[in-house]
């Protein structure tokens, strides 16, 4: 078959957005960027347009039709709004790590799971035992968060010399302890509940299981009832981003049954196709539905809860969390008044509860599951690698400060919350990066 010689210019743009897409495939880059956008929120907020930063967070934005208008800060928009589609990419690598993952069957999961809750119950104790007045005490589950992105992204930086179930851990770790905050902000984080948002809820979740069980595969359908659930439990009180957790949750694990095998339905639509395309007589227009038909076989290919998880991701990455970060990570250190007891509290119990909980957590009712039997250390993980896993879990940056947005009315404590997070996050990646690597060194 002889090949078309493509023009330069598009030749170069192919070659271009190759390398782009291979690029932005690279775990520690996700973490880089997410990092920048924390650097340039401080630089804005302590710069002399610091009055601009404010204002652009502040801005109002009106969504609606007719006389039915709902207006909030773009503040809002982003945590309560965007932050909803991370939720629902969370709750899809739960899904996916139960039904095939490292959550799969509970002996495989009893110790990250145990881990995962030492990470979290040390961590709140750690802050608790500050013994702050009850305003500050609100902040408990700050430092009980693990940032995935973050993690798994210094880990990569460490190459392909740390073990691959070292990753699992710390990706199922980190799952379980995204699991722990879900419930945490349900539970704790919620206003008094009002249940009529419930049957506007469920009303969104029925319309969800009605295109499923009808054998709907376009995840485009779902964008209204996720809408319905998701100004259903903004109704009740709740935060409105556990509707992307429950959405999710939700997502298929197989792909929407068809009257014969995927693959079998795209070699059969792509002989018709080519048959008709060659025909001498050939209509262009004839050519519309086995393209179609073919379109719809390559999508069931592949699961929904991989297929939707996989397209989002690089929105995720790149663009929703960068964004929450500029918008959630500039502390005006003018603002921080670390001379009154009360954010002083906030900021030294958060990093140490950071830095130092979560490691002893994690190692210590790692090392107690195993002692007693219950448990056994997988495949290539030993307690270096255990020891490393709780460093990094010290990493809070998005889901720490999403929690201290909630915990805190206060703008002080708040400043001082999200410092300590920032300044822990950077501690927690500086000692396992020097962890990691004295391990390398060893073998």
């Amino acid at each position: 078959m002889q090949k078309t010689t493509l023009p330069r210019a598009q030749q170069l743009a192919e070659r271009a957005f190759a390398n782009l897409e291979r690029f932005l495939h690279i775990e520690a880059i996700s973490g880089v960027v997410l990092l920048i956008a924390a650097i340039a929120a401080l630089i804005w907020a302590n710069s002399s347009a610091a009055a601009t930063y404010e204002a652009l967070w502040h801005t109002p934005i009106t969504i609606g039709v007719g006389s039915l208008l709902f207006t909030q800060s773009l503040h809002f928009w982003i945590n309560d709004g965007l932050m909803t589609i991370f939720f629902l990419v969370v709750g899809m690598e739960i899904r996916r790590e139960i039904h095939e993952g490292a959550l799969a069957s509970f002996r495989q999961a009893t110790l990250p799971m145990a881990a995962a809750i030492g990470g979290v119950a040390v961590p709140a104790m750690v802050y608790l035992g500050f013994g702050h007045a009850p305003a500050e005490q609100q902040g408990w589950a700050v430092p009980t968060a693990t940032d995935i992105a973050f993690a798994v992204g210094v880990l990569a930086l460490l190459g392909k010399s740390i073990p691959s179930n070292v990753r699992v851990f710390l990706l199922a770790l980190a799952i379980i302890d995204d699991i722990i905050a879900v419930l945490i902000i349900a539970i704790f984080y919620s206003g008094g509940l009002d249940y009529s948002g419930f049957g506007i809820a469920a009303i969104g979740l029925m319309m969800v299981l009605g295109l499923q069980r009808i054998g709907v595969g376009s995840a485009y359908v779902y964008v209204i009832p996720g809408a319905i659930t998701w100004v259903g439990i903004l109704m009740t009180g709740a935060h409105p981003t556990l509707a992307g957790v429950v959405l999710g949750l939700m997502t298929p694990v197989t792909a929407m049954p068809m009257r014969e095998r995927p693959l079998d339905a795209v070699t059969r639509f792509t002989q018709e196709l080519l048959g008709r395309a060659r025909s001498p007589e050939q209509d262009a227009s004839e050519l519309i539905s086995p393209l179609k038909n073919l379109r719809v076989a390559q999508r069931e290919l592949v699961p929904p809860v991989v297929r939707v998880q996989s397209g989002l991701h690089p929105w995720v990455a790149y663009g929703i969390m960068p964004v929450f970060a500029l918008a959630n990570a500039g502390v005006s250190l003018a603002g921080v008044d670390l001379s009154t007891q009360a954010p002083q509290w906030v900021m030294t119990a958060v990093v140490i509860a950071l830095v130092l909980g979560k490691p002893l957590g994690i190692v210590s009712v790692s090392w107690l599951m195993v002692r007693i039997g219950l448990c056994t250390l997988p495949t290539g993980v030993n307690w270096n690698s255990i020891t490393l896993i709780g460093l990094l879990a010290g990493i809070g940056f998005t889901m720490s400060i999403f929690i201290a947005n909630l915990a805190f009315s206060d703008p002080a404590s708040l400043g001082a919350a999200k410092l300590g997070v920032l300044s822990a996050s950077i501690i927690a990646a500086a000692l396992g990066l020097a962890w990691g690597a004295w391990r390398v060194r060893r073998g």
